[in-house]
């Protein structure tokens, strides 16, 4: 008999156009044989990455009454897994989430900054509060702007290249904040790159593609999320992720407009789990 599938609480935003949070989050987990339960933060009309002026939709009471509804049913998720919470009152629906299931693996992506400065509206009481909820995490998902945040440094500065050994020692260092970490989107020269720690070091080094779309993120910590449930190593699974995300680029027709992500949809077979059936 299949066993039941896990279950993953995804506390991140939704918009409608543009692939991008929950959007291109949920596909992925649920391909990778993983039951994602959406606790949208916000719902937009389309992401905030040159689309304009999106309609915007707060979530914070409904957020707060679906996790007492889910804690009701006595629905126990396997993993809290959070995103975007532009707000201070929606890090604490994260860490109330937390709260409710200590059991929970709980991972942290701090989507609050890139590009060596904060995203507008982050003030630092909501960096703050941020770097509080991680933590509390088993795992968090940095880019490199925010593991700078984190750790109280300039953002901005230094510009440029990353060594290995500078990679590995900014991992490591994110440590003293959560037990295991993954730092994304590091700049290696002709590679791009992502290095962990927590448990074995390492840096996993794609070859740089240059071209940016939005969402690129959550579908790397979707998978990195599926992957540990499998019961994969960190350092697998940031492979994994780092891989597919390459692939999903590649796949990306050179004159599709970029604001609308990449093209992952056709990929996605190539994440389910195999012999299963």
């Amino acid at each position: 008999m299949p066993t039941e599938p896990k279950k993953v609480l995804c506390i991140h935003d939704l918009s409608g156009a543009g692939r991008c949070s929950l959007s291109v989050i949920m596909p992925v987990l649920a391909v990778m044989g993983v039951q994602p339960i959406a606790l949208p933060t916000m719902v937009l009309s389309t992401h905030t990455g040159g689309l304009g002026d999106p309609a915007r939709l707060d979530c914070q009471a409904y957020g707060r009454a679906a996790l007492a509804h889910y804690r009701d049913l006595g629905l126990a998720p396997d993993c809290i897994y959070t995103g975007y919470l532009g707000s201070e009152p929606l890090v604490d629906l994260a860490a109330e989430a937390f709260r409710l299931w200590p059991g929970a693996l709980k991972i942290v992506d701090p989507v609050m900054a890139d590009g060596g400065k904060p995203y507008s509206g982050f003030t630092p009481e909501i960096i703050a509060r941020v770097g509080q909820l991680c933590a509390a995490a088993d795992l968090i998902l940095p880019n490199l702007t925010e593991a700078r945040l984190l750790l109280g440094e300039d953002p901005a500065c230094p510009a440029g290249d990353i060594t290995l050994e500078e990679a590995q020692d900014l991992a490591g260092r994110l440590t003293s904040i959560a037990r295991r970490v993954v730092v994304t989107g590091l700049p290696m020269g002709k590679f791009v790159g992502c290095a962990g720690a927590g448990d074995e070091p390492f840096v996993v080094r794609h070859l740089h593609i240059d071209r940016s779309f939005p969402g690129t993120g959550d579908i790397f910590g979707a998978i990195v999320t599926g992957s540990l449930l499998r019961g994969n190593v960190l350092s697998a699974a940031a492979d994994a992720a780092a891989g597919f995300v390459a692939q999903a680029i590649q796949h990306t027709p050179r004159d599709a407009d970029t604001r609308f992500g990449v093209w992952f949809e056709p990929l996605l077979p190539r994440l389910a789990p195999m012999g299963e059936l």
